[in-house]
Order: C-alpha cells, then structure tokens, then sequence
C-alpha cells in the first residue's frame, strides 16, 4: 500500500504535537516496518523546515527532517507539477493540489491527512490517520 503524508503529520510527528502525535507516530512506524510505502512531498520536507524553526535549532531540523529519509521516498516537484497546480482552480490552496499532484505521481492510494476537507476536490482520496489506522488494521484480519 502506498501513502502520501500530508505536511500536518510530519509536523505532527516530529514536534510530537498532542493529541496527534501518537496517530503519525503509528503511520510513520508502519512505513517503517509494516510494508507500507509512504511518501512525501518535496516541498513538505522545506516547509516542515520552516515552520519548526521556532522550536527547533537548524541543526535539529535538519536531522529530524533527514531521519525522515529513512521511512519514506520524497516525491519531487517541477515547474510541470506548480504549473498545473497553479491552473487548477477546483482547488482552494494551491498547496494541496500540489500535495495531490505528488500523490498522483507516486500512485498512492491515500493522502493522510488531518485537513480532509482540503483535498475534496482530488482524485487521490484523503484519509485522517485514525481512519487510516482503521482501514489497515480491518484489511489484515
């Protein structure tokens, strides 16, 4: 099973931000151990890099965000991918569509996501990491 984590659970997981924590925790463990293939967004990694900076020095960004190297692919992004998230006005933030545009490429079944209501418009169906948890923990019984 293929995944795209959303720039929220990477925040989620490496600021360790209650009560979601524990949820990513469990996403990016699976995709460590569990068989499932997760990914993230090139422009997540940077973004994610941004907005720790206040709670963290670049040093321990820069490790955290390297650590996640070792439990999901980065799928990249090109003038390609921006252009068509520009143009594409179903779209309220131009973020998400690129986030669908990644998750497209890398043909994942899901965007974990906790703004599941950002992604209505996208043809890669969004999932909470609760209710992920749940589909694949219904899947293998």
């Amino acid at each position: 099973m293929k995944v795209l984590i959303d720039t929220n659970i990477i925040l989620d997981y490496l600021s360790k931000r209650e009560p979601f924590f524990q949820n990513a925790y469990q996403i990016f463990l699976m995709c460590s151990t569990k068989g499932i293939k997760g990914y993230i967004a090139a422009h997540s990694v940077m973004n994610a890099f941004y907005i720790l900076r206040k709670a963290f020095s670049s040093d321990e960004r820069r490790e955290m965000l390297l650590q996640l190297y070792d439990v999901a692919s980065i799928v990249s992004i090109d003038g390609h991918k921006i252009k068509d998230s520009l143009e594409n006005l179903d779209f309220k933030d131009v973020e998400d569509c690129l986030q669908t545009e990644c998750a497209i490429e890398c043909n994942a079944e899901y965007i974990i996501t906790r703004n599941v209501k950002d992604f209505e418009q996208s043809e890669i169906p969004p999932i909470t990491p609760e209710d992920f948890l749940q589909v694949y923990n219904a899947a293998k019984q």
